[in-house]
């Protein structure tokens, strides 16, 4: 499917995909979504030590920045696990403009978080380690996985791609997390947000990035 690279409203990119009417990020900020989303209620909120993250949806690789240089900052060694369907040609990564608008520290770990193997467990610096696996999410086996701390769900809507937002997906991902793991999406929708509490997250609703009123966040239980 053709992508196209369009401005944001915090002036950082995000790719559009005419076919599905979809971007890869809210049109009101990439970083500012991700990092009110994934990093603020996900990896800051979650206090341990040597968190096992696990991420559906690679895509721009944003996700994966804001937490390797929140990872160095925090000096908190962090293992990122992380899976995509259709990885991004190399030419549409380099119009992004992540690195340049955070830092230079950045922009290095942007290209290494990129040019890393996949399939490869790659230590990407002192304090974060990442696996990208090229597979769809319905398919993968989980059974080959450690269990995790925290989980970012980046999926597309659950109107573009339903069968990823389904109950036995999430069955799945709760039976690998550890106890008090942490999950995250920018999805608010009630049905979203039933199924993740009835398969056993405690489940809350958060204010939203800009343009979007409410997020979900889940914690497992600690028993």
């Amino acid at each position: 499917m053709e992508r196209k690279v369009i401005e944001t409203g915090d002036g950082s990119k995000t790719l559009f995909i005419p076919e599905m009417n979809e971007q890869y990020h809210s049109v009101n900020g990439a970083i500012t979504e991700s990092t009110h989303v994934y990093l603020n209620a996900g990896y800051k909120h979650h206090k341990t030590e040597t968190p096992y993250l696990f991420e559906v949806g690679f895509g721009t690789g944003l996700n994966a920045l804001l937490t390797a240089v929140e990872a160095e900052k925090q000096k908190r060694k962090t293992t990122y696990t992380t899976i995509e369907k259709f990885p991004l040609d190399m030419k549409l990564i380099e119009d992004l403009n992540y690195g340049k608008l955070i830092s230079e520290e950045a922009e290095a770990l942007f290209t290494k978080i990129h040019t890393a193997k996949w399939g490869e467990e790659i230590q990407i610096s002192e304090y974060f380690k990442m696996l990208k696996i090229e597979t769809d999410l319905i398919a993968f086996n989980f059974a080959d996985t450690q269990n995790f701390d925290l989980i970012y769900f980046d999926a597309f809507g659950p109107d573009k791609q339903p069968a990823m937002w389904e109950r036995e997906v999430f069955d799945k991902i709760f039976k690998v997390s550890n106890p008090e793991a942490v999950f995250v999406t920018y999805s608010a929708k009630g049905e979203i947000r039933r199924q993740l509490r009835d398969c056993g997250y405690m489940m809350e609703r958060l204010p939203g990035p800009p343009g979007k009123r409410q997020m979900l966040r889940g914690t497992k239980p600690a028993d």
